[in-house]
């Protein structure tokens, strides 16, 4: 079962939502992908969010770019964490998506990584230390790859 969805505004946003799947991958978490437009879908979205944590998702990693208001919508029908990742596929080159997603008004959070692919990367590794909390095997990973990364300082 899927610990974490990874949902993206649009199909043309796979390739910015890869390295998202990778780490996930590398980490040993098990997710979904899911293309759901707040715009263009707005009730799968409601669907998405109310039905979420039956269906066994402990995170919602949500990338968009422009209005990006995907991020907020899915957050506004479900209390699980929200981590959202804003896409330069704008003419603004990912600032406006930013800007949507940093700016949620108080009591609906989204955790807001930054543009582009560290972003991307980033929300996959904030939902593993999340996850990290209850699952001992997710921690360990996690532990194991901050320890990797110190040896490649040496």
């Amino acid at each position: 079962m899927p610990l974490v969805a990874v949902v993206m505004g649009s199909k043309s946003d796979t390739e910015s939502v890869q390295p998202t799947l990778d780490i996930l991958t590398q980490l040993g978490i098990d997710y979904e992908v899911s293309v759901i437009s707040a715009h263009r879908t707005p009730e799968k979205a409601r669907q998405f969010g109310l039905e979420a944590r039956s269906r066994g998702i402990e995170i919602i990693i949500a990338a968009a770019g422009a209005a990006a208001h995907l991020p907020g919508v899915l957050a506004s029908w479900t209390t699980l964490p929200v981590i959202g990742v804003p896409l330069a596929s704008s003419e603004l080159k990912g600032v406006d998506a930013l800007y949507s997603i940093v700016q949620m008004p108080a009591g609906i959070p989204v955790a807001t990584m930054a543009v582009g692919s560290a972003g991307a990367k980033n929300a996959a590794h904030l939902a593993a230390e999340i996850l990290g909390l209850k699952y001992d095997k997710i921690r360990q990973a996690v532990e194991k790859h901050r320890s990797d990364l110190q040896g490649e300082g040496k």
